[in-house]
């Protein structure tokens, strides 16, 4: 099964009796690519055979659980998942648990919420769970690096497992810190079994270049050079779509990979990227944990993750079954700011809860768009919020809707403020990581309390660099024309707001729609992006150069058709900024300029508005079409920074119903937050 001359790792098989024989709950803590997989395996085969019911597996993705089930299916474990992309196979699945048919089931941590299937798929095991696992653990302790909240859960269903069921945990990133949590999540007695964490195939180096352009450059000329196929980390879609893009235009064969696209499309580059069939997947973390390709010959980082504990679980995907592969960190400048946006979003603020549990007090439950109408928060921070009320047990559901329980509830601040203080720590020893004063094998074995670790003789530190640190001058310099070309497309929303906001109410009719427009660049960003962002805010004006740069954007790239005949920009009552550059745009496309829109009411700034309700009532009655101005042809309409989109929608709206004919949204920058993974 295992194949001729298979032999066990040290660990293993002490894992696999402690699990079968001792009926233990047991922690693994071995580097990625040790085997801890065929442990449960393994005890669930040994169980099963015994007369063991089903092993319940807890794993937090998707592509971790699709490999796991080829690893399974080649030891001869049916292993079966329930999850969000097979719906349609649920009752089928639930037929063969209740048939005794299935070995081993895979669920996410936030299946365990789910009512069906703690009531009705758990009850369909006659012989009861044989075996609980949890894959990649450190997610249980609020400490590690991939905190998920949902797996708080766990701890109420072990309280529950009879004593003689097996309990496996199994991670290859924990530090003592984490170890420790999950022991208090998991109950006493647990047996750690934990072996050094270094990683001998790997050949690290560490290289800071704060520019975007010059990192694309890096890549252009080393990708190459770097043997085999791999992956190439970016922290938000935005990076990983355009250095993919980046990268094709250079002739190389790869793609982005990303919480984005679809499942069967995430499948297809998954095997794509196995079967060598591309130079790498330019990825978010969410091509991570357990994705196994045992040749990967590569991991670069175009941008500083957030801790060694991170980074860590990352590079494990490279060198599995090859004598050596490369891994090059490349550090840039908003590599903090992104990961400080990550590290101060983990928990939402005790105001957010208080608001929410203020408005569910107030009547007998409420569905998320209902919270939305009467709290100002993104749907994203809203469910979060929601999440952790729920798990502290101040709310719960009835159907669709959240009811304030009769629970007191009282923020843990200070463990918030210790997971901040403490992941702030984690970045800073990243940055230390990139000065490269120690060898940096060791150094990540040290940020994960590897008692064995020792200096690797492999890395940059120890052995001198493997790969250039500089950026070739030509193409740093064709990097910023990429990056200066990197428009964004504005997608014209379709419909109103879930539930209608003041009437408006299911699809926006197609005639009022706004036409699919542009925006020159990401707002602060690299290229154009910056130069915008410092104008908006204390240029007095935007640059000659970006009205040449939008000209061009529309007369070489965009061409939209029927070509606009006329320019109207957005206004404002506070500044000029956007009515000025727009009158300058118009003149320089050769086109009249009206400023057929004005401002009628003061309102909030759009930004501060957090969710699609909110935003469109703060816009509703704002705007009005002043009709002598009004031009009846396709009309191109002008904003610095679009980010909701419904301005732009609403406005759109009234130039339609007013006469004139498409209306194409144009802005200067995209600040929406395309940054998730």
């Amino acid at each position: 099964m295992l194949g001729e001359g298979a032999a066990f790792r040290a660990g293993q098989l002490e894992a696999v009796l402690a699990l079968v024989d001792d009926r233990s709950r047991v922690l693994v803590v071995e580097r990625t690519g040790w085997g801890k997989s065929l442990i449960y395996f393994m005890a669930t085969r040994l169980l099963r055979d015994g007369g063991a019911g089903p092993t319940i597996l807890i794993s937090p993705l998707l592509s971790l659980m699709r490999d796991q089930m080829r690893m399974a299916d080649a030891i001869g474990v049916r292993a079966l998942t329930i999850n969000s992309e097979n719906v349609h196979l649920w009752n089928e699945i639930e037929g063969a648990l209740a048939a005794a048919d299935v070995d081993l089931l895979l669920v996410s941590p936030e299946r365990l919420s789910n009512q069906r299937f703690r009531e009705r798929t758990l009850g369909l095991i006659e012989r009861g769970i044989g075996m609980f696992v949890v894959d990649e653990a450190h997610c249980i302790s609020d400490w590690g690096h991939d905190f998920r909240p949902d797996y708080r859960r766990i701890k109420n269903l072990v309280t529950l497992l009879p004593p003689t069921v097996p309990l496996l945990a199994t991670t290859a990133t924990a530090n003592d810190r984490v170890v420790a949590d999950i022991e208090d999540q998991l109950g006493p007695d647990l047996v750690v079994i934990r072996g050094s964490l270094a990683r001998d195939s790997l050949r690290l180096q560490a290289i800071a270049l704060s520019d975007q352009a010059e990192r694309l450059a890096w890549l252009a000329e080393n990708l190459d050079r770097l043997s085999g196929s791999g992956i190439v980390y970016c922290l938000t879609i935005a990076d990983c779509e355009r250095v993919s893009d980046w990268l094709q235009s250079r002739g190389y064969d790869v793609a982005a990979y990303h919480s984005g696209l679809n499942g069967e499309k995430r499948r297809a580059l998954e095997e794509a990227l196995r079967a060598n069939q591309v130079k790498a997947l330019v990825a978010t973390i969410a091509l991570g944990m357990g994705f196994d390709k045992r040749d990967l010959g590569f991991v670069v980082h175009y941008q500083r993750p957030g801790s060694a504990v991170a980074y860590y679980q990352q590079i494990g995907r490279a060198g599995r079954a090859v004598e050596r592969a490369d891994v090059v960190l490349l550090a840039g400048r908003e590599d903090d700011q992104i990961e400080s946006f990550f590290i101060h979003g983990a928990f939402p603020p005790e105001d957010n809860l208080r608001q929410v549990l203020t408005a569910l007090e107030a009547g007998e439950g409420l569905t998320v768009s209902e919270l939305e109408d009467v709290v100002n928060l993104s749907r994203g921070r809203l469910q979060q919020a929601l999440k952790v009320l729920e798990l502290d047990e101040a709310v719960f559901r009835d159907g669709s809707r959240h009811v304030r329980s009769a629970t007191a509830w009282t923020p843990d601040n200070e463990r918030i403020r210790s997971v901040t203080e403490q992941r702030e720590r984690e970045l800073g020893r990243m940055q230390d990581y990139v000065r490269g004063e120690s060898c940096l094998m060791e150094f990540l074995q040290r940020e994960l309390d590897d008692p064995a670790a020792a200096s690797c003789g492999r890395c940059a530190v120890c052995a001198g660099d493997f790969v250039s640190r500089e950026a070739d001058a030509a193409l740093v310099r064709e990097a910023v024309g990429f990056l200066r070309r990197s428009h964004r497309l504005i997608q014209p929303r379709k419909k109103w707001p879930d539930g209608g906001v003041d009437g408006r109410r299911g699809m926006i009719p197609q005639p009022l729609r706004a036409e699919e427009g542009r925006a020159l660049a990401i707002y602060g960003d690299a290229g154009w992006g910056r130069l915008v962002s410092q104008a908006k805010y204390g240029g007095g004006r935007f640059d000659e150069e970006l009205v040449e740069a939008v000209a061009e954007l529309i007369e070489q790239t965009w061409r939209p058709g029927p070509a606009p005949e006329w320019v109207v920009a957005m206004p404002s009552l506070r500044t000029d900024l956007v009515p000025e550059f727009a009158a300058r745009l118009a003149a320089r496309l050769g086109l009249p300029y009206s400023q057929a829109l004005v401002k009628v009411k003061e309102t909030p700034p759009q930004k501060e508005m957090e969710n699609s309700r909110q935003q469109l009532r703060n816009v509703i009655g704002a705007f009005e079409v002043d009709q002598a101005a009004l031009l009846p042809g396709p009309a191109l309409l002008v904003d610095d920074v679009v980010d909701s989109r419904w301005s732009l929608t609403e406005c759109a709206r009234l130039l339609r119903e007013s006469g004139s004919g498409p209306v194409y949204p144009c802005a200067l920058a995209d600040s929406s937050r395309s940054g998730d993974s």
